[in-house]
């Protein structure tokens, strides 16, 4: 089973499914050893993790190269920001190419202008609804996999209001988009409204200090939200911990004791050691080294 097709799988479940946002391969495997049933790629985190601000400064290829690596580490479904999709349609169908065959289950693509933005900062600029539509039959039409899935994100609520977002996202369906982001509905009435306007399956992104109010994910799913993804929590986590460590080193002239007393090998584990370290002697017995039948 393809990783897109065990996403349809748990999409399909009652329920929502939660993804958590990651922007490398260690805090990817840190969402799937936590249990979560998915992963998703940070864009903001890529970018931050790359040295810049989310504000669509680094291209299809660095996104793509990092997804491809978070893939490789977990096996679980990654979900990718695909941002704009890096052009006009021509860029779309590189851009699906590239993310399926780096074994990502499905991307958002996304209706600003180029250069983007977060979507909860302000000032974004958003394309003509006709441009963005075409993007998404591109996408749609270009994928290999059918369970591999295409988001339709729009940020128009900031820009033109609510009842434009809801009618891109229900426009963007009907033209082979398989689930409806709706990105920054600013109230609790505006995030209930959405899962009841939009005509298909509904992602609901979770930013803390964002433009949309932070609540009980139970509630997301009771409203009928299927997918909810939380890009900055593991983000926001580093730099306050990095932050705390650093504090004290300065403070002290004394390496801080890790949390819950982490030690090198503790940290190794955490990505495979004990795995890895079976092939330092697997082969050198002639008669052990083929694989477990």
């Amino acid at each position: 089973m393809s990783q897109a097709s065990k996403l349809r799988t748990a999409l399909r479940e009652p329920g929502m499914v939660i993804a958590p946002g990651a922007y490398d391969g260690l805090t990817a495997m840190l969402v799937a050893q936590a249990g979560f049933p998915a992963v998703y790629m940070t864009g903001a985190g890529t970018s931050v993790a790359h040295g810049y601000p989310d504000f669509g400064l680094l291209t299809a290829t660095e996104m793509v190269a990092n997804a491809a690596r978070m893939a490789r580490a977990v096996d679980i479904p990654v979900i990718a920001d695909a941002d704009t999709g890096y052009g006009n349609e021509l860029n779309v169908v590189r851009t699906v190419r590239d993310y399926e065959q780096a074994g990502v289950a499905g991307i958002h693509i996304e209706d600003q202008a180029s250069p983007k933005r977060c979507g909860h900062l302000d000032d974004k600029e958003i394309v003509p609804r006709e441009d963005w539509i075409a993007k998404i039959r591109a996408a749609a039409a270009t994928k290999k996999d059918p369970d591999f899935l295409i988001i339709a994100r729009t940020d128009s609520r900031a820009v033109i209001g609510f009842e434009e977002a809801i009618g891109r996202a229900n426009e963007a369906l009907a033209n082979g988009a398989d689930m409806a982001f709706v990105e920054a509905p600013q109230t609790m009435e505006e995030v209930a409204a959405v899962p009841k306007l939009v005509k298909g399956p509904c992602l609901l992104n979770v930013v803390w200090g964002g433009k949309t109010p932070v609540f009980d994910l139970r509630e997301a799913a009771a409203i009928g939200f299927k997918l909810a993804i939380v890009p900055a929590l593991l983000l926001k986590a580093a730099i306050g911990a990095c932050d705390d460590a650093l504090t004290a080193l300065k403070e002290t002239h004394t390496h801080p004791a890790p949390r819950g007393g982490m030690t090198v090998r503790d940290a190794f584990n955490r990505v495979g050691a004990r795995e890895w370290d079976v092939f330092r002697t697997r082969f050198r017995d002639g008669a052990s080294w083929k694989a477990a039948e």
